[in-house]
């Protein structure tokens, strides 16, 4: 069994007055104590992020891992992965793999934990009971729990007649003063029992959270509480504050929504007569209508993208900048500028900050990425060689998540005219000549002109261009919107002639994959040789016989 070490950076708390001996403690007497904290800062720092394996790491959940994370690494401690699953019905392995799954993927590695082991083990709550039983035993020895055989009628009872009384839904402390004899009587007829926490009726108690300050609560709203459940099974409250005890840990970050869990382990943490941890409440998440983020999102985000990210709701450095490294927030990551409201989920700013992430890794790795993206997408036969290099570098700005890499690619190979021209925007490019413009570049491509040129690639059609322009006395706008338009059937895209020079190898390289929609030079200028301008300038239906062409 792990035990506590000496030295280790938890507050030290100051009772006034002292606590009196559990055993005098009787219907009648006073109890009344308050609590205040202090801190060793050279002892060795300790956190821990201890989710429940019930489904799904929620975003929430994750930026809870990463500002433990974060502060581990910048003051040089240990991160520590603990499994709360004693919630036995919804925990499984399953989900419990998938958390290991997602905080590998965000790149959060912990120092102790499943499949690391560590000095504090075993880190599953399923199998700390045993630890959970002798704790509890404590307590009752020491008169700091009791039994209480309250059943659950008696309970309900209670709480009715709270309600109507407009008062706390507290315990009554009905076995809080029973004699041995009383108790003794109900364990020999077998009756069911829980152990309950007794907790002062008067006074307060106080904590310094690291990020909202000084929080107070009052005694008399708790009312004795659970910490082993009829079942024999313990309480989240007890199991925790035992876990992070026993597990030295120093600071407590987690979710504003835990704060009044505090209380009661604050309670239970002096009972054992264990040194509490400092304690730091993160905000929550927020939807973009300010309610409760509660669906998991950025499945498709690349993991610095979401580091990044998740980093920013609810911190800053000061500074305007909103791009860093992991390594760069570890370098930069401070509890003291964590916000104390809650911060809003914003995913447009997630697929940007993503974009921004994904066009900083090395060409070679994006390559890499966005290539076995497009083979296993089924719109290439294979995911490296030249296209993939050049694709890649002429369409990477228009990528934000690695998702977009194929409409960005699948736009680039289709060849949609015939909507084009009869879009509104196109009719001031279909009013300026577009007829003669087309007719000139079809001869251009028989004549195997603008083919020669492409097969030298960009500085060949460069070249190519400049002479085109000047035989039509065109240059600038005139000359090239109709080109775009003729050549790759929309009105914008990426680089012009990068794009052509990409759809001319690709006619030639057998890198498309048949189902990819690709339509090669060849058949758009069969599909150019077909147009009825006549009727295009008509606003009639000239394109329908065109289209089929390409069939």
């Amino acid at each position: 069994m792990a035990t506590l070490v000496a030295g280790t950076p938890w507050m030290r708390i100051r009772v006034f007055p002292e606590l009196a001996p559990p055993f005098l403690f009787r219907r009648h007497f006073r109890r009344n104590f308050s609590v205040r904290a202090s801190i060793d800062s050279d002892a060795p720092v300790r956190v821990r992020f201890a989710p429940s394996p019930t489904g799904n790491l929620h975003v929430g959940g994750a930026r809870t891992a990463l500002f433990n994370y974060l502060f581990a690494r910048s003051k040089g401690g240990k991160f520590v992965l603990r499994i709360e699953d004693t919630d036995l019905e919804r925990s499984t392995r399953e989900s419990e793999e998938a958390l290991l799954r997602d905080l590998t993927w965000l790149g959060l590695d912990w120092d102790e934990g499943p499949g690391v082991g560590g000095d504090y083990g075993p880190y599953r709550q399923s199998e700390r009971n045993s630890m959970y039983k002798q704790y509890a035993e404590t307590l009752l020895d020491s008169g700091h729990v009791y039994r209480c055989f309250c059943s659950n009628e008696e309970l309900e009872k209670m709480k009715e007649i709270a309600e109507l009384k407009k008062l706390p839904p507290v315990y009554s402390g009905k076995w809080a003063t029973a004699t041995d004899e009383e108790v003794q009587e109900e364990l020999a007829k077998g009756t069911p029992y829980t152990y309950r926490f007794r907790v002062p009726k008067e006074g307060s108690l106080k904590i310094n959270d690291l990020i909202r300050g000084e929080v107070s609560w009052k005694l008399d709203t708790l009312g004795d509480f659970v910490v082993m459940r009829s079942n024999g099974q313990p309480v989240y409250n007890f199991c925790v504050t035992v876990d992070d005890a026993t597990m030295a840990i120093s600071h407590v970050i987690r979710a504003e929504e835990h704060l009044p869990n505090t209380l009661r382990q604050a309670l239970i943490y002096k009972a054992l007569g264990f040194p509490m941890p400092l304690f730091a409440h993160v905000s929550l998440i927020l939807a973009p209508d300010r309610s409760k983020l509660s669906k998991r999102h950025g499945a498709t985000s690349v993991g610095q993208a979401m580091v990044n990210y998740l980093a920013l709701l609810g911190w800053g450095d000061g500074t305007e900048n909103e791009f860093f490294t992991i390594e760069q927030l570890v370098e930069k990551f401070t509890i003291d500028r964590v916000n104390k409201s809650g911060a809003v989920f914003d995913s447009t700013k997630l697929r940007w900050m993503n974009g921004q992430h994904l066009r900083a890794l090395p060409i070679e790795e994006l390559t890499k990425l966005i290539g076995e993206r497009w083979k296993s997408a089924g719109l290439l036969i294979e995911s490296a060689g030249p296209f993939i290099d050049e694709a890649v570098q002429l369409l990477k700005d228009g990528i934000d998540l690695v998702t977009d890499s194929d409409t960005a690619l699948s736009n680039l190979l289709s060849y949609p005219l015939h909507a084009t021209l009869t879009s509104p925007e196109a009719k001031s490019v279909v009013e300026d000549k577009l007829s003669e413009f087309s007719a000139s570049l079809i001869a251009a491509y028989d004549s195997g002109e603008l083919l020669s040129a492409l097969e030298e690639g960009h500085a060949g059609w460069q070249k190519w261009v400049k002479g085109f322009g000047k035989a039509q006395k065109r240059k600038g706008k005139s000359l090239f919107m109709p080109l775009r338009v003729l050549l790759t059937g929309k009105l914008h895209g990426p680089d012009m002639g990068s794009s052509v020079v990409l759809i001319y190898k690709a006619g030639n390289n057998d890198v498309v994959a048949p189902q990819a929609g690709f339509m090669p030079l060849r058949e758009r200028f069969e599909i150019l040789r077909q147009l009825d301008w006549e009727a295009l300038t008509q606003d009639q239906p000239a394109l329908e016989s065109a289209a089929t062409v390409s069939n």
